[in-house]
């Protein structure tokens, strides 16, 4: 893998982005052609925690991560984990939706667990009718529903939106026209 390492707002050490390197390489066994892969990795800290993103762009899919920690190192290693869980989990949904493909970059001979090889299954399906609202009243729904997200038809932009809870706090949407 390439990697473009970066601080927001501070400075990355020779240190920090080795640790960094040497960790990501491990995932270089699940591709095909890992050199062709351009990773980012995004280091920031909010308050005491060091916050770890990476996002690694293939051809047809991306793998995109993000952890937390008071301890950077830890952070990496959870980040590097939670990568890994990723691409075993979803090793078979991969292989059936792109087995006559060629260039998928993804190499699939690798073992997977019992526990993990469980594909998710849709158990709930749930029809709502959705009013007419504008978003301050579907921040208020959101808000009394206790939910992390909150469909509903948007007449200020008349479309239907989906309002979600950002991990910061605030709310983020995506207008569907």
């Amino acid at each position: 893998m390439k990697f473009n390492i970066r601080g927001d707002k501070m400075t990355v050490t020779p240190a920090m982005k080795s640790y960094i390197e040497e960790k990501l390489t491990k995932l270089d066994k699940y591709f095909e052609n890992p050199e062709e892969i351009n990773t980012n990795v995004l280091i920031r800290t909010r308050n005491l925690e060091q916050i770890i993103e990476v996002t690694a762009p293939t051809k047809r899919f991306t793998l995109r991560a993000e952890e937390s920690n008071e301890d950077f190192y830890a952070a990496v290693d959870l980040v590097v984990d939670k990568l890994e869980r990723q691409i075993r989990k979803n090793r078979d949904r991969l292989n059936k939706k792109f087995k006559n493909v060629e260039e998928l970059e993804f190499n699939f001979d690798f073992d997977v667990k019992k526990e993990e090889s469980n594909e998710s299954l849709i158990v709930k399906r749930k029809n709502i009718s959705m009013k007419p609202m504008d978003e301050e009243e579907a921040i208020l729904q959101i808000e009394l529903l206790n939910h992390d997200f909150f469909v509903f038809k948007n007449i200020d932009e008349e479309c239907v939106s989906v309002l979600y809870k950002r991990k910061d706090g605030n709310y983020g949407i995506i207008n569907m026209k």
